[in-house]
């Protein structure tokens, strides 16, 4: 499939092949993320959305094709580096350090911030996107519900300065009013801090409710790509997976 780039796009992924072992199970994909602005990812399991994200995130190797951040070629950069560049993926599993509190979590995110008073300031706006996480600054996060600790996950990497967020499915096992707490805060995110996210997701309508733009994928290649507007007139999702 035939992906026009867009140049002011903040994340830009051309022919990617990805996959395990040397074996390819993401093939020829190019999509964009534009800063302030949520693009989901669609697809069923195993349509390759995750493997995708990973490569994107350099978890796994690129087979071919290219990945750029802001205009710099990123494709062989190891993960590490792209996390020091703002580029930050949130797996499904819940990504905090189970026996450390939930204060001692975020500052550990803050740990390549030199200037203490910015590390203080940050910290403040964290809990203040996510009051619970303040409610439970000396709590063991591990103690944490589910989606406790994926908002505590995803405060370690605003303290961390991420810029783009590569989210992967982020609903999955919460509660339906979690899940809407979650995507108000992104959303809060790009409109007023110009955040970029690549969201995964299966769920349609929830993805359709928050995404900017919509991309599909089935079998690990990417079979539609659409705007919000044509995404929601869309009456047959079915024939796309």
């Amino acid at each position: 499939m035939t992906v026009n780039i867009a140049t002011g796009s903040v994340l830009r992924v051309g022919n990617l092949y990805a996959g395990y072992y040397g074996r390819p199970v993401v093939h020829d994909v190019s999509l964009t993320v534009e800063p302030g602005t949520i693009t989901a990812l669609l697809g069923h399991n195993g349509a390759g959305k995750t493997t995708t994200l990973k490569a994107i995130a350099g978890l796994l190797p690129a087979y071919g094709g290219s990945v750029s951040l802001r205009g710099e070629e990123i494709t062989r950069r190891k993960s590490g580096e792209r996390v020091k560049r703002g580029l930050f993926y949130l797996p499904q599993e819940r990504a905090t350090f189970a026996t450390m509190t939930v204060r001692d979590n975020l500052l550990l995110g803050a740990t390549l911030v030199d200037d203490p008073a910015a590390r203080d300031r940050h910290l403040e706006q964290i809990l203040a996107l996510f009051p619970i996480l303040a409610e439970r600054i000396g709590q063991i996060a591990g103690t944490l519900s589910g989606g406790q600790q994926r908002m505590l996950s995803m405060g370690i990497a605003l303290m961390a300065g991420a810029k783009v967020l590569l989210l992967d499915e982020p609903s999955l096992g919460l509660a339906p009013t979690i899940i809407q707490q979650l995507l108000q805060t992104v959303r809060h995110l790009c409109e007023q801090e110009g955040m970029a996210v690549l969201l995964v997701e299966q769920v349609v309508g929830l993805a359709l409710e928050v995404a900017d733009h919509i991309y599909v994928m089935r079998t690990g290649q990417l079979v539609a790509d659409e705007t919000r507007e044509s995404a929601q007139a869309r009456e047959n999702w079915w024939e796309l997976f």
